[in-house]
Order: C-alpha cells, then structure tokens, then sequence
C-alpha cells in the first residue's frame, strides 16, 4: 500500500511550517528553505525496495527531469526524516548516496545541494526500463548477513574517477604488476595505512598485496608450516582456516578463550604457528589484553614459533581510534600481519595483504613463485590513487559513522526485544553482534526457522569446538539499513516463539 508523503513545498505559495516534534532550530531551518521546489512523492512501503533507494530514486529522477537545478539546497536530514516519518539515519543514507553518486554536493555547516546536471554520470533523457522483481531483490541484502559491508555506499563515482585517472596517466600500470608482490603504488600506500592506523612501521617492500584475507592466510601458512605440524587456532574461530588446516594436513590445537583472549596453547603441545585476531575477536568481539598479547609474543620467541595477526575489520572501531595492532608491539618481530580491504572497501575487488618481517622476506618470496600472484593487477594501481587522493579515507570515515548508527539502533532493539532470550557484549567494534542465548534455546533450532523465513543469522556453535560448545546467533549489522532491520527483526523474533 503507498503511503503518500509530502514534502516541502516552497516558493511563493509556501506557507511556514510547524511540527511538533521539531526543536526551534528545525523550524528555522524550514523557514529558510523557501527557494526548494517541491519534493513529494510515494514511499511504497510493501517493496522490497529499501526506503532510502526510493528517496535516492525520487530525487535522481528530479534532477535528470531539471526539476531540481544546479545549487538547490535540499531539506535538512532530520526535518525531512520527520516528515517522511523515518529514521534521521535512512535520509543520510539516501543523501551520502547521491553524495558518492554525484548528484549532491555536502559541504559542512550548509547542508546538501543539487550538482549541475552535468557533473553526473547520467546526462539527458534516460530510457524508461522497468526493473524486474530479480533485479529489485539483487539490490536488497539480507539480513543479517555477518562481515559483509553495504556495497550501495560504495563510492561509484569516485572510484570511477580514479580509474580514469589511471587510464589517462598510467593505463600499462592496468595490466603490468610489480612482480610477484603486487603493484609497487599500493605497496607504498598500503605501507602509509598500517603505519598511520595499525603502527606498524613497515617498508613496501615488506609487503605482498593478496587476492583478499583468504589467499593472504594461504600464503603465510605454506610459508610458515610444513605437513604434520601443529597449529594453534582460535576457539570458536575463523571457519575457513580450520578447514585449510584439515586440508594440509596439519594438527589443529584449540586456544580456548577467556576475558582477556585467547589463551596461550597448554603444556606439552608447542605449535609451529597460532592464528590470533587480537584487535576484534572472531566471531565473539572483543580486544586481547595487552598483558596476553605480550604473553604470546613472549611465548612465539621462546619457541621459535610465529604468530599471524588477522586483522580483517579493526578499522570498524566505534569510540575513539583503532587500537594499534599486535604487529606494531611486536616491531615484526615473531609476528605477520593480514588486512583486507573487503571490509572496508569492498567486497567485489578481493584484495588483501601481508606484511613480512624482514627474516622471512626470501621465504615468502619462494612461496609466491611456487604459488603465482593471485591478486589482479587491473584494480591495484587505481586502489593506490584512490587512497593516496585522500577518497578511501573519506569513504571509510563516512561508513564507519553510518555502521556506527545502524549498530547502535540494533543494540537498542535487542536490548528492547530480546533480553528474554539472551545477553550480548557491547565491544564498540566489529561488523556483528553475538546474542548469547539462554540454555532454553538453541542456536541452530533458531538459524534454521529464520532461514525458512527469510532472515539469515549464524548458529554461534558452528565455530565453537569442544564442550561446552558456545551457543548464540551472530548478526550482522553493516549490510542493511535500520527500514530493512526492523521488519527483519521482527521475524526474528517470531522464531523463538515454542508454537
């Protein structure tokens, strides 16, 4: 059923405005805005169709139309928010879109404006295609997908913009690689990150660019560890490494878990290797105390062992900076690190990379000639242009803040709703929640009715080893809006329901 919305009409027939809920300064801003054209239109809140693409939609096809010109300022988040009737948090979404898709300018302390026609990628009449029910579902994630980020806030045009960049100036870097560790630009830029996020001091040379985390694990433990050996792994941990271990024939020893970490392998197992997450635990959250963490640093040079640092979504910090890496305390000493930029970037340009103690440089080296270069050269030396123009950075600090939202609006919720059911930690970091469940449930009793009825959530216990197994949902946060949460919500609720 639609729900007509009206906007704001202003102009010379608009009359001044009050609602209730608006503070002084809101009704000020209203008044001011007397030079917007008219902005209405239907939210169809049956679609499948999230309401902040409709908004993008509505307002796209009044620029392309010339109904809305070069300089027109729009109505302010919160006051539109109030009218449409939905969260402050959908109509940034929607603008921060439009913002990335060139359609507005956001300049501090004035709002959001419409760009000249011609600063879009879309230009005259476009064709009138009806999407299909398929197409409309491709643009929809589901709920509530773990470590998966919102590639609709994917910054298009900027990225777009630093491809042609490179086409232009530099179109061999496309296709010719920096040899077998990757484009020596973003090795370069990669350096300036983990230095200025994670303080690791490190030389590109010391760094290998990866087809994702995956491919940068693969290469640090054919490097590190022979067939027969022992590896620690963390318990409940990262599923894909358990499995790749099972499959090299290694002999996996379980670091159990308490309040300050994982805890270091017991007496008289002494692997060869441990996978730690230590800045964001996975899948529970979580930070490892500095005091473990110095443990097992302690432990690895007693042992002549090494730790890999798995730092696959620190930069999703919610309070304050990221905490600084192991790697960085450790100096590159026992330690190697892995980062992605799926989390952060996206998804689609499965990139990652490692960053190699001087010690082990010609080991490395001989694995990646046995292995090849996995990673794509076409995206590398644009993936360098777009972080040193300063864009990446924007694009992280604008998600971070709408992540930032949509994680706090969730805590709220199972606050709210689901307290009976069970208990969550707030860590102020990751890209999911775990809600601990009580012993009247089970967590794969639960997975399976949501997933009957749309709702995907991880049983906690899949990662767990041992008794007594871990029982809770993971629930991801990052991929859908707080409109798409809350109907999810609500059917996830249903399913803890004994009828």
């Amino acid at each position: 059923m639609h729900s007509l919305i009206k906007g704001f009409e202003c102009g010379m027939n608009c009359h001044n405005f009050w609602h209730p809920l608006m503070s002084n300064t809101e009704q000020n801003e209203h008044t001011k805005m007397k030079q917007c054209p008219w902005l209405a239109f239907s939210i169809d809140r049956s679609s499948r169709v999230p309401v902040f693409e409709q908004i993008c939609t509505a307002i796209r096809e009044r620029s392309i139309a010339g109904e809305l010109i070069e300089g027109t300022k729009l109505p302010p988040t919160r006051v539109f928010a109030t009218e449409l009737g939905v969260s402050r948090s959908t109509v940034v979404t929607a603008y921060e879109q439009l913002v990335a898709e060139g359609y507005l300018n956001s300049l501090r302390g004035s709002g959001y404006t419409v760009c000249a026609l011609g600063e879009v990628e879309l230009s005259g009449q476009t064709p009138n295609i009806k999407s299909s029910p398929q197409d409309d579902c491709a643009k929809v994630s589901v709920p509530f997908e773990a470590s998966q980020p919102d590639m609709r806030l994917f910054p298009h045009r900027q990225w777009a913009k630093s491809v042609a960049r490179v086409c232009r100036t530099n179109p061999q870097a496309m296709l010719i690689g920096g040899g077998s560790f990757g484009n020596a630009d973003l090795r370069q830029a990669i350096a300036e990150h983990v230095s200025e996020w994670r303080g690791i001091e490190a030389s590109p040379h010391q760094i290998i660019v990866t087809a994702g985390s995956t491919d940068a694990l693969e290469i640090c433990m054919r490097s590190l560890i022979n067939k027969g050996e022992i590896i620690g792994l963390e318990n409940p941990g990262y599923l894909p490494m358990r499995r790749f271990a099972d499959a090299q024939d290694l002999v996996s020893v379980f670091l159990n878990l308490d309040e300050h970490g994982a805890r270091l392998p017991d007496p008289p197992a002494t692997p060869r290797l441990v996978v730690l997450t230590p800045s964001h635990q996975y899948p529970l959250g979580g930070a490892m105390a500095p005091n473990r963490r110095l443990e097992f640093i302690n432990w690895a040079e007693t042992q002549d062992a090494w730790i890999i640092e798995d730092d696959y979504d620190s930069e999703f910090r919610y309070a304050g900076r990221p905490i600084p890496a192991m790697t960085g305390f450790d100096r590159l000493n026992r330690t190697i690190y892995v980062g992605s930029f799926s989390k952060i970037f996206s998804n689609s340009l499965r990139l990652g990379y490692v960053v190699v103690p001087e010690t082990l440089l010609d080991q490395f080296r001989k694995t990646m000639k046995l292995l090849g270069q996995k990673a794509s050269y076409m995206p590398q030396q644009a993936l360098a242009e777009f972080m040193a123009s300063g864009e990446f950075y924007r694009h992280l600090r604008r998600v971070r803040r709408i992540y930032g939202e949509r994680r706090k609006f969730l805590l709220g919720k199972l606050s709210q709703d689901f307290s009976a059911f069970g208990s969550f930690f707030d860590h102020q970091a990751g890209m999911q929640v775990v809600l601990h469940l009580t012993s009247a449930f089970s967590d794969i009793d639960i997975c399976h009715r949501a997933f009957d009825k749309g709702v995907v959530v991880q049983p906690l216990s899949r990662f767990s080893i041992g008794n007594p197994r871990h029982n809770g949902l993971i629930i991801g946060f990052c991929a859908c809006s707080e409109e798409e949460m809350k109907p999810a919500l609500a059917i996830l609720k249903t399913c803890f329901s004994k009828g």
